[in-house]
């Protein structure tokens, strides 16, 4: 607060501030700390934010240890060097908060950019790899088995810090890399038999499913327009896959169990996975390690290995020596693109996460159908586009 004094001109001691009844105006002093109660009534206060006086030169009394002493005059003319200190703690806050807030944004950006582009590419060779060689049981276990094998590598050559498990981590995990083995196997056979647009269009309905399961077998409730953002979700979905020209039923039913999966995958994770210290990228590591487990008897049992090496050699012959590339390529950007969402789940709020995983669905969507020239009528891509925006809708209303 700053404390303004009515003062007469002239040289002025202790005692004339306080008896003083002289009616002559001076000039206003502001002095820490402020002086809150003063009988006197030709003396006038106000309250206002405190000022720092760097020089106080010239009054007869000076400020020492938060009390007024009285000090030798040197007449009126005084260095005034203030400033308002909550402004200036303000505008060093200010100052501080706004590169760090800049770096995080570009920091998120960085993410989401990286993941969009991982995913795109991890489906572009995927669905290469599938048209050549059409075992999606064993494609499946080859990607889990490349990210397992990568961060066993990481943590042994310390690139990466390995994670502090025990049992209870990995029983509380058990459940998870089911629900998420399922949901990877099944969106794989999906690819399989339709387009990658297609099977990305009818994922895009997963938030349906999230609110379907959470409101009749977990009991939870939503908002109406919650409710109301499921209606253009599966209203595209159906009009996509009315209108999809190469509709097969095993593709439809795959992407469609891999929504169911995923969502319980996520229920699992939140109420096994809460005090769990781990970070995004280690937490992935071993769901992929311990889904590697779960799939690779099934795998074997289903298409077994004389299946595969049949595939095997006819693919070679067809393509030639890049099929073992494009093979590398699927396994290796699909453990990336996985670790770089769980990773990006660190720094980001659910909502942003949900509205960046709905603008990946259309860039792959995009880009796969450029890439691989895929037939798409105008009805078609509309379902979509309706799809697509009843997701947006879905994360913005959960908000």
């Amino acid at each position: 607060m700053i404390s303004s004094l009515k003062q007469p001109a002239g040289a002025l001691g202790v005692t004339d501030l306080v008896r003083s009844k002289s009616a002559v105006p001076g000039p206003k002093l502001a002095i820490l700390p402020s002086i809150t109660a003063v009988k006197n009534p030709n003396l006038s206060l106000s309250s206002r934010k405190p000022l720092y006086l760097a020089s106080p030169e010239g009054f007869g009394f000076s400020s020492r240890d938060g009390f007024l002493s009285a000090a030798k005059p040197r007449g009126l003319g005084f260095k005034r060097e203030a400033y308002e200190a909550d402004s200036s703690e303000n505008v060093e806050i200010s100052q501080q908060e706004t590169p760090s807030a800049a770096a995080q944004k570009v920091k998120i950006g960085i993410y989401f950019a990286t993941w969009w582009a991982l995913n795109v590419v991890f489906n572009i060779y995927n669905k290469k790899v599938l048209n050549a060689f059409p075992y999606p049981w064993l494609t499946s276990t080859l990607s889990l088995a490349t990210g397992s094998l990568m961060m066993l590598i990481s943590w042994a050559t310390r690139i990466a810090e390995a994670p502090k498990t025990d049992f209870n981590f990995w029983k509380a995990l058990f459940p998870v890399a089911v629900a998420h083995t399922i949901g990877h196997v099944a969106a794989t056979v999906s690819m399989s038999k339709v387009a990658v647009s297609f099977t990305h269009i009818i994922k895009s309905g997963e938030p349906a499913f999230s609110v379907l399961v959470s409101r009749f077998l977990l009991g939870e409730t939503f908002p109406v327009p919650v409710y109301l953002s499921l209606l253009p979700i599966i209203g595209g979905c159906a009009l996509a896959a009315v209108t999809e020209l190469n509709f097969n039923m095993t593709g439809f039913m795959g992407a469609m169990i891999s929504n169911l999966a995923f969502v319980f995958r996520n229920i699992f994770s939140k109420r096994g996975m809460k005090g769990q210290s781990v970070s995004g990228m280690n937490y992935y590591a071993c769901l992929s390690m311990l889904s590697f487990l779960i799939l690779t008897p099934f795998a074997v049992a289903i298409e077994g290995p004389q299946m595969w090496s049949a595939g095997w050699e006819t693919a070679l012959s067809q393509i030639g020596p890049q099929f073992i590339w494009w093979v590398a390529a699927q396994s290796i950007f699909y453990h990336l693109y996985n670790q770089v969402s769980y990773m990006s789940l660190d720094e980001i709020s659910p909502l942003t996460f949900s509205v960046g995983n709905t603008m990946k669905r259309i860039s792959v969507i995009v880009s796969s159908i450029i890439i691989f020239h895929t037939p798409v009528q105008p009805i078609n891509a509309l379902g979509a586009a309706i799809a697509i925006l009843g997701t947006f809708l879905y994360s913005q209303a959960k908000q």
